[in-house]
């Protein structure tokens, strides 16, 4: 009898074992940013030898789902998990789950209220920055500028417009309108922005903080007949983003390296399992792409094109 419990017992625990060794999860899938990501992941994997999973909600807003995805990692057996939370806090007490059973644990992109082995992010405050010391060098230091966020309360978002607002007020007299927060919904941005257009006709310049925003804005934008008659400032480097800088609707976008969070985020939580030395913050650097330079090597190699 005690036989049988012994290999029943192997049996379930191997039926239970997770088939891949790694699982990232990530904020959204229905996001070009997130999808280079996982390119970058399954780079490292490949190089790696091993298997990993990848996944996200529908929406940056689904705290629950995502807190269920992670979850099921832990259920799965995985021995890392690469993580892109959706709320600082909301993912505090899976996360810690997570730990408490020596599963490695990697941030990427946002921070998350509680420690994690290591954390590889944009250092979104210079970011945010950047995109403000770009505006000002085309838009002046006076008018009217938008500010156009996506989640409240999301690190990254937080880190973002903090660098923005703080260089504005250090370094000029522009007058801030917002912010207003999309929920990272490219349909609520192009409303919100067609409102702003509507509301401040004066309006002189414009930052949207991330992808979906970004998009949304460049839409309303475009649909009021206001390009090159404002200047915008985006953020990351998808397709139509690309399209609208070199035709002058975005004068410039802060593009992140996506690829190297997915790439350096799996390598970093492999060495964590294998218990080999890692580094507890990564910058993993971002790029002011132009109207004037989005044809060079060096853009596009950051738009991860060449």
């Amino acid at each position: 009898m005690m036989a049988v419990i012994f290999v029943l017992s192997f049996v379930l625990g191997n039926v239970l074992a997770a088939s891949e060794d790694i699982a990232v999860i990530v904020k959204t899938n229905n996001s070009s940013y997130w999808q280079v990501v996982n390119k970058g992941a399954q780079a490292a994997a490949k190089e790696l030898g091993i298997t990993i999973s990848y996944d996200g909600p529908a929406a940056e807003t689904d705290i629950n789902g995502q807190v269920s995805m992670v979850e099921n990692a832990i259920n799965r057996q995985v021995k890392g998990i690469v993580l892109a939370p959706c709320d600082p806090k909301g993912l505090v007490k899976v996360a810690e789950k997570a730990k408490a059973q020596k599963i490695a644990l990697v941030g990427i992109d946002s921070a998350l209220d509680t420690e994690t082995d290591s954390f590889l992010t944009t250092n979104n405050v210079a970011a945010g920055k950047k995109a403000a010391d770009e505006l000002i060098k085309r838009a002046g230091t006076t008018g009217k500028v938008a500010l156009m966020l996506y989640v409240a309360g999301a690190g990254s978002c937080v880190d973002r417009a903090k660098g923005f607002t703080d260089e504005i007020k250090a370094k000029s007299k522009m007058k801030i309108v917002g912010p207003f927060y999309s929920d990272a919904d490219s349909a609520k941005a192009l409303n919100q922005m067609t409102d702003v257009l509507a509301s401040n006709p004066d309006l002189k310049a414009v930052f949207a903080a991330n992808e979906p925003t970004a998009i949304g804005v460049g839409k309303a934008i475009d649909t009021a007949g206001k390009t090159g008659k404002i200047v915008a400032i985006g953020f990351d480097g998808a397709a139509i983003l690309q399209d609208y800088t070199k035709k002058g609707l975005y004068q410039a976008i802060m593009v992140q390296s996506p690829y190297n969070m997915g790439f350096m985020g799996v390598k970093t939580a492999w060495d964590k399992i294998k218990g080999k030395p890692i580094q507890k913050f990564i910058d993993t650097g971002v790029f002011a792409v132009t109207t004037q330079n989005i044809a060079s090597d060096e853009a596009q190699k950051a738009l991860g094109n060449k």
